[in-house]
Parts: C-alpha cells; structure tokens; sequence
C-alpha cells in the first residue's frame, strides 16, 4: 500500500514557487533583463535618458506653427472652412446669450425651476431657483450668462458629435476597434493641451474655447452611446427583426429607446466636462465665471476667485442633479408632453411679466460682497495659519515639509534610478496585474516620453501623482470603509462627496492658493481633494456589495467587525478596490497637471508655458508626455479581473 500511495503523494504535493503566475511572470521578466541591460549599460551608460535616442520634434511642430501662423488669414482652407466654422460658434454662442438678457433674471429663474420641478420635484426646483438667485446675489448674473452661453452651445455639439461617433461604434465593431484608442487618448490628454492647437487655428477667443471644449468633453457620450447600442436586450432585438423591419427600423424603434438611460448619462457626464473645460476655456479668452476666477487667480485675490468660483459650483450642481433626475424618471407618470407644455407656458409668463416689470438685469442693489470678508478671513489665516502656529506649525510650514520630505526625495530617487531600471519597474508591476500585452503598452508608454526628450519632467510629475495618490488612498480607503460601515456616517457623507465630484478642476486651486501659497504642495493637495470623492464612493459601494452570505457566515463564526473588514471584506472587494486606485490614479494626474498654473512646475509648467507663448512644440511635447505618462499609470493599475471580464464577454 505504501508503494502505491507514495508516487501519489507526489504527485499531489504542494506545487513549487514557479508554478505561481506571478513567479514566473517575474522569473521570464529576469531572464530579459539579463539579456538586455548589460547591452544597455554599454551602449547606453549614466541614469538619465540617452540623447541618443531621444528624437527632436521641436524643428518640425516650430515649422508647422509658423504656416498655420503666416496662411490663418490668406489660405483658403482657413478662409472657407475654418473661418465659416468660427463665424457659426460666434453667432451660436452670441444668439443664446443675447436670449438669456433678453429673458431677464426672473425668467432665467422661472424656467430653470420648472425644468427642475417636473424633472425631480419641488425640492430640486427649490435648490434650482436658489442657485440661480446666488449667482445674481454675488454680482456674477452676467458672467453666469456667459458661461451658461458658452455651455449650451458646447454641450449641443459635443452631444450631436459624441452620438454619431458612439453610433458608428455601437454598430460596427471595425470603428469600436478604430475609436478606443482614439477616444481614450481624447479622455486622457490634459484639458490645457486641447487649447493650444485650436488657439493657433482659431485664435483667442469663444470659438477656440467651444471647439476645445467639444473635443474634451465628446467622448464620454460616444462610450455610453456605444455601451447602451451594444447592451440592449438582443431577444427584444430578435423579437423586432423577426417581424421584418429594416437594420434603420431596428435602430430608432429598439436599440436607441432601450439605450435611452445610457444615453442620459451620457448627456450628463457631457455636461460636466463641458462645464470643467468652459472654465479652464477662460485662459484662451472664452470669458464668463472662468475669466473671473483666471484673473483672480493671476492676483491672488481668493475672495474674488470665490465669489466666482461658487456660481460655477452651483451651476455644475444643479445641472448634475437635472439631467440625473431626468434619466432616473425616464418613463414615469407625470412627464407626459402636455404637463411640459403646461410648464413652458408658466415660465413663459413668468419671463414676460418680468420685463414688462423690467426684471431684465439684476439690480445693483442687490448684492452681497463676499471678497471683502473673504479677503480678510484669508489674511488672518496667513497672519495666524500660514506660518508660526504652536506645536502643529502653519500650513505654509506643513507644505514645506511634504515638499522637503517627500516630493524631493520622491523625484530624486526617481531621477536617480537608471533609465533601463524604470523601464522594468514598469514592465514588473504591469506584468504583474496584467498580461505581456499590458506590460508591453506601459513600456513604450514610458519609452516614448524618453524619445521625446522629456524624461526629467516627466519623472517630476510621475513623483507629484505618487504622492498624491498615496495621500489619495490612505484617507479615501479608510473614508471608504468608515462610510461602508456605518449608514449614518454614509448620508451626512453623500452631499459633501456630491459638492466636491460636481466641482470643476479648476476651483480647487482657489482654497489651496489660500492655504499653502503657490508650488507644488498646492497642486498635490488640489489633486488629492480632487480625487478623493471617487475613491471613497468606490471604496464604500465595493465594500457594501460583497456578498452577505459570505458576511453571515463570518459573524456565526464569532469574527469580530475588524476580522470580518480585513478577512471577508476587503479580500472579496479586491476588484472594486483596484478600480478606486486606477480612477485615483487618472483624476490626480489631472489635477497634478493644472497645478502648472500654481506653481506645480514640471510637465504641467511646461503645457501651461506652450499655451502662454504660442509655443506649439513645447506645448504639444508635454502633452503627448502626459498622455503616454496617463496610459503608462491607467495599464500598471487596471486590475487583471477586468481584462478576463472583457475577454469572456
């Protein structure tokens, strides 16, 4: 018996250490390194990238700005194409503004209310009209105007551009194919480096803001378009082509009425985008609330920078909250054609009878300075915060010190490592929880930023999104946890994580300038409040839907609230933690990449630098960098479990 028994017990003992993924992944990566690095360190000695493989693209982008400088007025691809272009953005935009006066404060009101009320009820309709009062309370109805101008004719095309493309996707796996890298590229590049190619083709102005503005906020729509096409029930869709109705037929009585919830969302994270773009527009002089908050920004002037910075918070509130509400009651009693009829007809009233009333500007004496105060709270702050607070130190000290103690070390270490190491650090962690594919795409992400002659800067942003995202995760994790634990703690949560998600990017800048002055500190803590509400949303939602069979089974066994969170919780919710760590990832990077304009310096400087000088090639390199920096972060931390998913579908 012994005999027989003991080749099977061979044959099932424990496997070695090569039979893990992991350590083979790990063990092939250093056979390759074996091979290549002593070639590398020969041919190529010293840390930083080899000039010698870096490719100058300066000379050529130098050359194509100075034609699209020297034909903008003469060529006729300007005249007649690019200047029509131009000429309708104008009339669009000065249209819908001039209709905004034309209906006067109380009119604007009236009819934001009454969409909000027979979307959501009379509670939004409420919060509806008192944001658009506020607005007008802190003496910014007119840029409010302009901004909300500038939004519908953005949201429009980028809603029609972003549909037809979704369309093309959603029906052809060919142009699914051709579009992903394309929109993900769109998604990823910095808001900063759309601006300055449409400003040397347009000029400054509204129509370089709009166009910009389009090309940012396009894609979201054409991916939830594509997703709703390709996810509508198919046995609805057999049902349809079984009674003989054409591929067109098919399309508007099946695939887009059952992709209307994905489609609304779509028309939603549009909206949001477009909003954050029509702000960062102000640079390249797309006026309204942005231009306020750029201008007191340049200043420092928080109290300034607030009372404009609010009405663009209030604006992406409330219509986050409308066009959510809209895709929720899509199909429910009470929004039939004639209530809405009947709502247009009272707003239409109300807007006549304020000017005939002569309600059309908001009367200057009802305002509410708030800069002054601002103004002065901020320099008792900086009096009393900023610098020599007993034992705890001022803010100003803390961010020296993360500067000092982290940031430095962080990006000398990173400029230290030999260029090859950082190479296979990359291709380690995305081999890891990934495939060869993945490893494959970080390593000629990272590659490409030292081709382009980057690599130093590039290092020097890499060092700022680590920070932040180590920040990032730390608190948002155990924000995250604390949420998922306890529902009360949840719904006081929701409205301040619901305020800080709706917030465009450029807002944050305004409470760190007050707090730690101007430099790279301050473009980290922007990105980690940035990031912040994702995460702990993700965190907290992961953590709630682990399965409550598995929980069950942990507390009839006697496991305390801490075994059960570090035992059954976060191992079951590994996938939806991962995916909070790559959504971290990418929101920081983009904030990291705006702190340019406060002092963030490195890749964001030089983007921001491009844009102020007309500097195509410095521009255009920085931001090809952060792309490929972007897709280098986005593949080392996209979890293997969603690529298997994407395999089995």
């Amino acid at each position: 018996m012994a005999t027989i028994t003991a080749p099977a017990a061979r044959k099932t003992a424990p496997p070695g250490i090569l039979a893990r993924p992991a350590a083979r992944k790990l063990l092939a990566l250093a056979v390759l390194a074996a091979i290549f690095t002593p070639v590398a360190v020969t041919q190529w000695p010293g840390t930083a990238w080899p000039t010698a493989l870096t490719v100058d693209v300066s000379a050529p982008l130098g050359r194509a700005s100075d034609w699209i400088i020297d034909n903008r007025d003469s060529h006729p691809l300007f005249l007649y194409f690019f200047g029509h272009v131009s000429n309708a953005v104008v009339v669009a935009v000065r249209a819908v503004y001039l209709a905004l006066l034309a209906v006067g404060w109380a009119g604007v009101t009236a009819i934001g209310a009454l969409v909000a009320w027979r979307v959501a009820g009379v509670r939004l309709a409420t919060g509806t009209a008192a944001a658009f009062l506020a607005c007008g309370l802190l003496g910014m109805w007119v840029p409010t105007m302009q901004t909300l101008a500038l939004m519908v004719v953005a949201v429009l095309a980028s809603v029609a551009v972003g549909a037809l493309l979704g369309l093309a996707a959603g029906l052809s796996d060919r142009m699914d194919r051709v579009l992903r890298p394309v929109l993900d590229t769109m998604q990823v590049l910095p808001a900063f480096a759309y601006l300055l190619p449409v400003v040397l083709v347009f000029g400054i102005g509204v129509p370089a803001a709009v166009l910009a503005t389009v090309v940012y906020a396009a894609p979201p729509m054409a991916r939830l378009t594509s997703l709703g096409l390709r996810g509508a029930d198919k046995e609805v869709l057999e049902a349809v082509e079984s009674l003989g109705t054409t591929a067109r037929q098919r399309l508007l009585t099946a695939r887009i009425p059952l992709a209307r919830k994905e489609l609304l969302l779509g028309v939603n994270q549009t909206i949001m985008m477009a909003l954050s773009m029509a702000v960062i527009a102000s640079v390249i002089g797309a006026g309204g609330l942005g231009d306020r908050v750029y201008q007191a920004l340049a200043s420092v002037d928080v109290g300034a920078a607030l009372a404009a910075g609010i009405p663009i918070v209030l604006l992406a509130v409330v219509l986050d909250r409308v066009t959510s509400a809209a895709g929720e009651r899509l199909g429910e009693a009470g929004t039939s054609p004639v209530t809405w009829l009947y709502a247009l007809v009272v707003a239409a009233a109300v807007a006549l009878a304020g000017r005939l009333a002569g309600f059309l500007d908001w009367p200057d004496g009802w305002g509410l300075n708030i800069a002054e105060p601002v103004n002065r709270a901020v320099d008792w702050m900086t009096a009393h915060l900023y610098s020599g607070v007993p034992v705890v130190g001022g803010t100003a000290d803390w961010a020296a010190h993360f500067t000092s103690g982290v940031l430095n070390p962080l990006r000398d270490g990173l400029q230290w490592l030999p260029w090859w190491s950082v190479l296979l650090i990359v291709a380690a962690l995305a081999w890891l929880i990934g495939t060869w594919r993945t490893a494959l795409t970080a390593v000629l992400a990272m590659a490409a930023i030292g081709v382009l002659g980057v690599w130093k800067p590039s290092l020097d942003t890499l060092s700022q999104v680590l920070a932040a995202v180590a920040v990032t995760l730390a608190v948002g994790f155990a924000t995250g946890v604390a949420a998922a634990r306890s529902d009360r703690f949840e719904r006081l949560l929701r409205p301040v994580l619901d305020v800080f998600q709706t917030m465009p990017q450029f807002v944050y800048l305004i409470p760190v300038v007050a707090l730690f002055g101007v430099g790279r500190a301050p473009a980290v803590a922007a990105a980690v409040v940035y990031a912040l509400p994702a995460v702990v949303r993700i965190t907290a939602q992961g953590l709630r839907q682990v399965d409550p069979a598995a929980m069950e089974s942990a507390r009839s066994l006697g496991a305390t609230g801490g075994q059960q969170l570090r035992q059954v919780q976060l191992p079951l919710a590994r996938p939806a933690l991962l995916l909070a760590v790559n959504q971290g990832v990418v929101l920081v990077l983009a904030v990291v990449i705006i702190g340019g304009l406060v002092g963030g310096g490195a890749l964001g400087y030089q983007v921001v630098f491009g844009l102020a000088q007309g500097d195509l090639a410095t521009g255009l390199v920085a931001g090809a960098a952060i792309v490929c920096l972007g897709l280098m972060l986005d593949r080392v931390t996209q979890p293997t479990e969603r690529r298997t998913t994407r395999k089995g579908a």
